[in-house]
């Protein structure tokens, strides 16, 4: 066994003259990564733009709205006036009539007839100053209500051109999120080809080792492999294999466009046999202390940070029930899943 960890140490050292190129490329997938939420964050700012203006053109619609109901009330009050006077002038004619019939009919006494005379011009004459100030008002009338009607066209000529902009801004906002959600379907499809990729890239890499296995969607390495008993400190025989992986997700890096938001995940699990000591209380921390392990030496050749989450879940999702010692090995594992970030 010591000579076999003495080989598995020589193969680690296989890497070290590729790792200034890896930095460079970590620097430009970090500036992609800064310019695609750059981009996501102009994108934002473009919807938010479109939601107030459609809030400004809403209010602007009920207040159109507000105006013209108000000016067509005061069209009705206006024509309600306008039959008032109408019916006013009418007495007044009739009035009129009546008294130059009664002129055209005085006869007798000179003098009395002028006096009646005399009188019925008088009444004559206000009942023609009565008319003239009906026909002024109802032509004021007239006036103010040619220029209400003109008022009220241009309202509802407004009210139309908000209406047709609001039809045009919500086409608009509804094709921007159409093609919102083709891209991040896009986004999905892609990852989803890319985690097959990156797997079957692993699965050949760990070729016909019985401690190393798919489940599902996850890479599965079982705790003996990186770890002794009770210890979050990687064994130096299981770095070939972490090393193997970090290779794969450095290509996957490089291949994966930088508009496509992922991270590799790193769980810890543990068997249900208590542990406690004063560096880990639970199995929660046990595990949880191996998946940073985990993360941390994966960023040490390379891997950047942010694509790695490592979690700790005890001994709380156990691949077997069983309590036996094959159950016990299954359980403790450490998984790596491939997901959208």
């Amino acid at each position: 066994m010591p000579g076999a960890r003495s080989r598995r140490r020589q193969e680690a050292n296989y890497w070290p003259g590729f790792v200034d190129a890896l930095s460079s490329l970590l620097l430009v997938i970090i500036f992609m990564l800064s310019l695609f939420m750059l981009t996501q964050f102009f994108l934002g700012q473009e919807i938010q733009g479109r939601d107030t203006a459609l809030a400004r053109l809403n209010s602007q619609i009920a207040e159109l709205t507000e105006m013209l109901q108000l000016e067509r009330s005061n069209s009705d009050d206006l024509t309600s006036q306008l039959a008032s006077l109408t019916a006013t002038l009418a007495g007044a004619q009739s009035e009129n009539d009546r008294l130059s019939a009664q002129l055209s009919g005085l006869g007798g006494n000179i003098g009395e007839r002028d006096a009646a005379l005399a009188g019925l011009q008088s009444e004559l004459t206000d009942a023609q100053k009565l008319s003239d100030e009906a026909n002024a008002q109802v032509a004021l009338l007239n006036q103010q209500l040619a220029a209400l009607r003109s008022q009220i066209g241009a309202l509802e000529a407004a009210l139309e051109a908000s209406e047709a902009r609001d039809t045009e801004s919500r086409s608009q906002i509804a094709d921007l999120g159409r093609r919102l959600n083709v891209a991040l379907a896009q986004r999905v499809q892609d990852l989803s080809r890319y985690r097959s990729d990156f797997f079957g890239r692993l699965r050949q890499i760990l070729e016909g080792r019985a401690d190393v296995r798919i489940v599902g969607d996850r890479f599965v390495f079982q705790s003996e492999v990186l770890f002794d008993p009770g210890s979050a400190e990687i064994d130096p025989a299981g770095t070939p294999e972490l090393d193997a992986l970090a290779d794969a997700i450095l290509q996957l890096e490089e291949e994966i466009p930088p508009d496509i938001n992922w991270v590799l995940r790193i769980d810890g699990h543990t068997d249900k046999r208590p542990i406690s000591n004063a560096r880990f209380p639970s199995n929660w921390e046990l595990s949880a202390a191996r998946a940073i392990s985990v993360a941390q030496y994966l960023v040490s050749k390379g891997v950047a940070p942010a694509r790695l989450v490592a979690a700790g879940f005890g001994e709380f999702s156990p691949l077997d029930p069983g309590e036996s010692d094959e159950a016990y090995r299954r359980n403790r594992r450490i998984e790596f899943k491939l997901t959208e970030g």
